[in-house]
């Protein structure tokens, strides 16, 4: 059985269709990328797995269990965490701060217990910051732990927001352009530590990507959207030299 299954999922704003039939599986270890011109439709499954949409048609399963009517609240402590195409952080807050919030989906918090800081409370904390500083020290963020973002250059920024959902323990990570507005050298230090995530914590990415060559890089299996439809799944190789792919991304010449 599939990790994750996508099945004819679809949905319209308006009369359009953003996502229109699509199907997919992803298995347990893959890197699984997901391409295609702006406006395919790809952050927008994003959002329909996160539940930020509803979608219209169509089911999502996670290691068998239906999840296309769960909770928006309720995704991460299932084990599904993201990040953003653009950067979702709280901007007075220390990167410790925000990677603490990644935390949020595994608190058993309770008023009165809280109110009360009880042995209990203060083990859990310890518990929660424990599981932040190995993130901290997975992805070398230790020189930026007491700085706020605000005060961050871009390229940490986006490593701090894979920290927080990395935070989060999931079983399923999504990265929503983790290259974009990155230089060469940090788009190559963003695929060692893709492949990392899947190697040494054991996580599952569903990848959302503009640059063929991290795509090629990391990925087991690519899916290519054009106009909220499927195109082509595959090898990189094999979704790159699709005639169909090549008309999307440069017309009908040159396919």
């Amino acid at each position: 059985m599939s990790l994750f299954d996508v099945e004819n999922l679809s949905i319209s704003f308006g009369g359009i269709k953003a996502v229109d039939g699509v199907t997919f599986s992803v298995e347990k270890g893959e890197i699984f990328a997901i391409v295609g011109p702006n406006g395919a439709g790809k952050s927008t499954i994003f959002n329909l797995i996160s539940r930020i949409y509803q979608p219209t048609g169509g089911r999502i399963v996670f290691e068998g269990q239906d999840i296309t009517r769960t909770a928006p609240h309720r995704v991460a402590s299932l084990g599904i965490a993201r990040t953003f195409q653009n950067i979702e952080l709280f901007e007075h807050a220390t990167v410790l701060e925000n990677l603490l919030i990644g935390r949020h989906c595994r608190a058993r918090p309770n008023c009165i217990a809280e109110m009360f800081f009880t042995p209990g409370v203060r083990k859990a904390e310890l518990a929660h910051r424990e599981a932040v500083e190995e993130v901290i020290d997975f992805l070398d963020l230790a020189n930026y732990r007491d700085q706020r973002i605000s005060g961050l250059p871009y390229g940490a920024r986006k490593v701090v927001e894979l920290a927080r959902a990395l935070c989060a323990k999931p079983k399923l990570l999504l990265l929503d352009e983790p290259a974009s507005g990155l230089n060469t050298e940090e788009t190559e230090e963003v695929s060692f530590w893709i492949e990392d995530i899947r190697d040494d914590l054991g996580i599952t990415v569903i990848m959302i990507e503009h640059d063929m060559s991290l795509v090629s890089a990391v990925s087991n299996r690519v899916l290519a959207l054009n106009n909220g439809r499927p195109l082509a799944i595959g090898t990189p190789a094999e979704v790159q030299a699709d005639k169909a792919v090549i008309e999307a991304y440069l017309g009908a010449e040159a396919a």
